[in-house]
């Protein structure tokens, strides 16, 4: 499974973000352009130490994202139709989270093949991104089958 972040913006979302992924032995795909410079050595303050554990993918723009081939692109919005327990990872899923500031536009959001939310208790706006993408993440690992999103 591969976690794809749309334009972050805040750094310290984008570590938490890349951190969870090395843990679980996912990969990262950026989705530019950024709201912060990312570097190699700003990568490796964000990741700690965990730079060589979880691949990562820059890309320009969503243009240049969607011209990378896939299985399914799953939103986590708080727009999405199916509950996060209610939903069926399959092996090659991408998980896209958007935005901190704003999600992801109306043309992202219509491009995905699935769109799920976390549900909360009504009349709170949303979760911490980071929070969201560790949470999802988490929860696609027993319905692959394994205690990595990599074994899978």
């Amino acid at each position: 499974m591969r976690l794809a972040v749309f334009q972050p913006n805040i750094p310290g979302n984008f570590g938490s973000i890349f951190r969870t992924m090395a843990c679980f032995g996912g990969a990262v795909d950026v989705i530019g352009p950024c709201g912060f410079p990312i570097s190699e050595k700003a990568l490796r303050r964000a990741g700690m130490d965990y730079t060589n554990h979880v691949e990562i993918r820059f890309h320009d723009d969503w243009a240049a994202f969607q011209a990378v081939p896939r299985w399914r692109l799953v939103l986590m919005t708080t727009r999405g139709a199916t509950p996060l327990h209610a939903f069926r990872f399959e092996p090659g899923d991408t998980l896209l989270m958007g935005r901190e500031s704003a999600g992801v536009p109306d043309d992202v959001h219509v491009a995905a093949d699935a769109r799920v939310v976390i549900p909360m208790r009504p009349g709170l706006r949303s979760l911490n991104v980071a929070v969201s993408a560790g949470i999802a993440a988490w929860a696609a690992t027993p319905q692959l089958g394994s205690h990595s999103i990599t074994d899978a």
